[in-house]
């Protein structure tokens, strides 16, 4: 059937009425609800399994989607409107249990035409880009895997080893997939799409195992393993840069806000029960535990991580803040905790042929309601007086922005291609924006500078229009500087050369972020019990 599909696409491209028709022929999902996302701390999207019967994304921009109905990187989605890639979405497709991937993707190019109006073509655009190889024997040193999930799954370091690598074994991996894991996984490393252009057919199983960037700058070569030598030596492939046309997706046109829901997708798809932990084990952590966690399946292992930190996550909370938790013991950051938690696997949570993970909004739903039974907690939320930051205009120093340049901010260099990261190192946070009016900044600097910034910031700039810049400045831990006075600024130098985020605002925006108290979402912990009580 499927093959029966893509040749029937083919045929009628060509003309509008071939296009029109060419979208009637993709299979669709049986109902779909699309909705605007609600507001996370730390947006991103996670999603794209089929759990049970339904296919899901939070968090997602239409880029997103794009990404995954077209298989490819995101920075290969090219044109659009400036908000394609800032406003996001929560899709709920509801598709049979036995949905292939592929299918899937078919089904999710044809939501976008039908609920967005999306049009877009292919075309090629002159690009760097990392590119991946065969190696030089032309024997990659993967297995051709069998039939299963596809996934790809950490794996835990030895207790107490110091430095170790990132270890992730990934399972029926074809190599255009891999080629966008790849760029999400080593983005330390890889600030440019990553393509493949090995030839290789099928999917395969390896294993991979490589140093974040900041340990094998610290390590150097002899002790520590660069991405690029990982894929290299671990895998037979070879990862290069090149510049020269890349094929790309156009997007000619779409609607900002997608069509309204069917009358019966309420009906179609009610809301699934609760999602709870079937077993879970809750226990103080040994004082020598290295703090992780991570999902394997249906079962999640937390190892070490405060209690605190547990809270925020739940509650969605910025995890470096002191104020938006009312009536915190004072055990809470300094307690720690191991969880070992699994979910039926009965559920929709592992239920089709495409999960592989805990769909992470059920995972913070699930998080919150362990805590509050095992700990007894009472908890309610509301809104107080608590400080928090504004933005001010002092002297702009900001570019105008292109109009027609998508709103985006990412990590690394601006058009001139200066990284002061490369002669300064303790300025070690590049932070690229475009097409950003100032209330953009202030709700950006949020999700940029979770450790200097904790909650959302009010734009009182007075600015119009848009603007590009660079901001560079050191992460919060490479710093002595302190938060700025409530009504003035710092114009202090840690004595390191670090720079602070609120003077980088300063000296290269001409902006300035003043502290002051204002009425905030807060959660106000009534009670709670040291010790977790047993089911």
């Amino acid at each position: 059937m499927l093959k029966r599909v893509l040749a029937m696409s083919v045929l009628l491209a060509g003309s509008a009425w071939a296009k029109e028709n060419a979208v009637k022929a993709l299979p669709k999902f049986v109902a779909a609800d699309v909705h605007a996302a609600p507001y996370r701390t730390f947006p991103f999207a996670n999603g794209g399994v089929l759990r049970g019967d339904r296919y899901v994304w939070h968090q997602a921009t239409i880029v997103d989607l794009v990404s995954v109905a077209y298989g490819v990187n995101s920075e290969m989605v090219q044109g659009g409107p400036a908000w394609l890639e800032r406003d996001r979405f929560e899709v709920v497709g509801l598709a049979d249990p036995k949905t292939s991937k592929e299918e899937l993707k078919l089904m999710l190019q044809s939501l976008l035409a039908e609920r967005f109006a999306l049009v877009l073509h292919e075309g090629e655009k002159p690009m760097p880009a990392y590119v991946i190889t065969v190696g030089k024997d032309g024997k990659p040193k993967m297995q051709e895997s069998e039939e299963g999930n596809e996934a790809c799954t950490p794996v835990e370091p030895p207790q107490g080893q110091k430095n170790a690598p990132i270890d992730v074994k990934c399972h029926n991996q074809t190599m255009a997939d891999f080629a966008i894991l790849l760029h999400d996984f080593a983005g330390g490393y890889l600030d440019k799409p990553v393509v493949d252009k090995t030839g290789l057919k099928g999917a395969y199983d390896f294993e991979l195992k490589w140093h974040p960037k900041q340990v094998y700058d610290q390590l150097g070569p002899t002790d520590g393993i660069s991405i690029l030598d990982a894929v290299d030596k671990q895998l037979g492939l070879k990862l290069t840069m090149e510049t020269s046309p890349q094929h790309v997706w156009i997007v000619d046109s779409v609607n900002r806000q997608p069509t309204p829901n069917p009358p019966d997708v309420a009906k179609l798809l009610p809301p699934l029960p609760p999602a709870v932990f079937e077993v879970a084990t809750v226990k103080p952590s040994a004082p020598d535990e290295r703090g992780f966690g991570r999902i394997n399946g249906n079962e999640v292992d937390v190892r070490g991580l405060p209690l605190k930190f547990l809270v925020t996550y739940a509650w969605d909370l910025n995890p470096n803040s002191n104020d938006d938790i009312v009536g915190a013991p004072a055990w809470l950051n300094d307690a720690k905790f191991d969880i070992q938690a699994k979910v039926s696997a009965d559920g929709p949570v592992n239920s089709g042929p495409q999960a592989e993970t805990i769909d992470m909004e059920d995972l913070r739903a699930m998080l919150k309601q362990l805590l509050i039974e095992r700990f007894q907690m009472k908890v309610r939320t509301e809104d107080r007086p608590i400080p928090a930051y504004t933005l001010y205009a002092v002297k702009p120093k900001m570019k105008t922005a292109d109009p027609a340049e998508r709103t985006k901010c990412f990590e690394g260099p601006g058009p001139d291609g200066k990284d002061p990261r490369n002669t300064q190192p303790i300025l070690n946070r590049l932070v690229t924006c475009q097409n950003m009016t100032s209330a953009e900044i202030a709700e950006e600097l949020q999700h940029q500078a979770g450790g200097y910034i904790y909650g959302p910031v009010l734009d009182k700039t007075g600015l119009q229009g848009a603007y590009d810049f660079t901001l560079s400045f050191s992460s919060v831990n490479r710093t002595n500087g302190v938060p700025p006075p409530k009504d003035s600024e710092s114009d202090a130098i840690d004595p390191s050369g670090a720079m602070t985020l609120y003077d980088a605002v300063s000296r290269e925006l001409g902006l300035k972020l003043v502290k002051e108290k204002r009425p905030m979402p807060v959660l106000v912990i009534d009670s709670m019990q040291e010790k977790p009580v047993d089911p």
